[in-house]
């Protein structure tokens, strides 16, 4: 079981809040991490103020709605709490990446029971989309790119084949490949989409 990606965080916030929509999940990284602020929410329904953060990171969040109304929900709620200036760095599963494109195009009971998505797997948005998602709810997108460019179907059937003490020198194996974020072809390969965006001040009312 990985850290997460709280004591990354940690190094560079005051202060570090989480939410997760399983009170189960909540109630472990609380253990786990004693001094985070987790709450057990919706994305779309959080309990903090207006413009409460200067940064929201959103991993992998969003895609587990049904729509991409959802989509568009959830991130109208992290626009609310994030402060005029703040960012929001959030990512979505890759459609245009084919092997991304061909998982959520087949049946979900069957790659359930053979373990290969033991997750729910929702709508998501394309690079476009999600920035034209984002400006529609009052952000400005500085940098996009695609992320995590290891075959994730590969690289859990091949990581079942070695042994633990073997395991940090697959994984090195694996992360070289991910050079290939810095080609063109970065969207085709990358199983993320990733946006930077920064939060624009409301306008005024007339």
């Amino acid at each position: 079981m990985g850290e997460g990606i709280y004591p990354i965080l940690a190094r560079f916030a005051d202060r570090v809040s989480a939410i997760d929509i399983s009170e189960n999940v909540v109630a472990a990284a609380r253990r786990r991490y004693p001094e985070l602020d987790a709450s057990a929410c919706d994305v779309r329904a959080m309990p903090f103020a207006d413009a409460t953060f200067d940064v929201v990171v959103s991993n992998s969040t969003l895609d587990h709605f049904d729509t991409v109304e959802a989509i568009t929900g959830g991130l109208a709620e992290l626009a609310r709490v994030v402060k005029p200036g703040g960012h929001l760095i959030v990512s979505l599963d890759n459609p245009a990446n084919p092997l991304v494109a061909l998982r959520n195009a087949l049946p979900r009971k069957p790659l359930e029971r053979v373990g290969l998505v033991p997750y729910f797997v929702g709508a998501t948005l394309d690079r476009s989309a999600l920035d034209d998602a984002l400006a529609s709810v009052g952000f400005a997108v500085e940098a996009s790119t695609a992320v995590m460019h290891v075959p994730r179907v590969a690289g859990r059937a091949l990581g079942s084949l070695v042994s633990e003490a073997n395991v940090p020198r697959f994984a090195r194996a694996l992360g070289r490949l991910e050079w290939l974020g810095r080609l063109p072809t970065r969207y085709l390969t990358g199983q993320f989409v990733v946006c930077c965006a920064v939060r624009l001040e409301p306008r005024p009312r007339r």
